[in-house]
């Protein structure tokens, strides 16, 4: 091989060389690109169910808070309607805070119906039952329709129980929640 050939040749693999390494680092570049699109995709894919699940966690908060405090507030009213009663002196603004705090305790424990995990709904549909339980008994007292079931010692009993399912539908609350004390 004559020397310029050589020179020809090593000229030509320089070149070679040359748009090799351009066209490697640009592929390596895109590569690196590439990745960087895939984890950052992925970074807001977490960040999307991280907030979606925040979301969620804090609807689910919200309707328990308003679900214990009209179901405490129910209570609350039916143990006044109780006392009036023993009393005798049951009057129209009781029964109409009774009926008001019971509608209000009603369209909570609805709402919380499409919200809330099984778990809590037992819970609060037992309360709910149990509460409902004594007004039954009390607005009977009241109509003057006392038999042997319906007794102030039934509603006593019935007073005492709702205060214990409301107990227990609040720890299932704050279980959920991940709350533990």
């Amino acid at each position: 091989m004559s020397s310029s050939t050589s020179a020809l040749v090593i000229a030509l693999l320089g070149i070679a060389g040359t748009l090799t390494s351009g066209l490697l680092t640009q592929r390596s570049a895109n590569s690196n690109k590439l990745r960087e699109l895939e984890r950052a995709e992925q970074q807001h894919r977490e960040d999307r169910t991280y907030h979606a699940e925040q979301s969620a966690v804090e609807s689910r908060r919200a309707c328990y808070v308003a679900l214990n405090i009209s179901a405490r507030l129910y209570q609350t009213a039916l143990t006044n309607y109780l006392v009036a009663i023993r009393a005798g002196t049951v009057s129209e603004e009781i029964r109409t805070d009774v009926d008001q705090t019971r509608r209000e305790h009603r369209a909570r424990h609805a709402e919380a119906q499409m919200l809330v995990p099984g778990s809590v709904l037992d819970a609060a549909g037992a309360a709910n039952i149990n509460l409902g339980k004594f007004y039954g008994i009390l607005k009977s007292i009241d109509l003057g329709n006392e038999t042997s079931n319906v007794t102030l010692e039934a509603a006593e009993s019935r007073r005492v129980r709702s205060w214990e399912l409301l107990g227990e539908m609040r720890t299932v609350m704050r279980q959920d929640l991940g709350i533990f004390s």
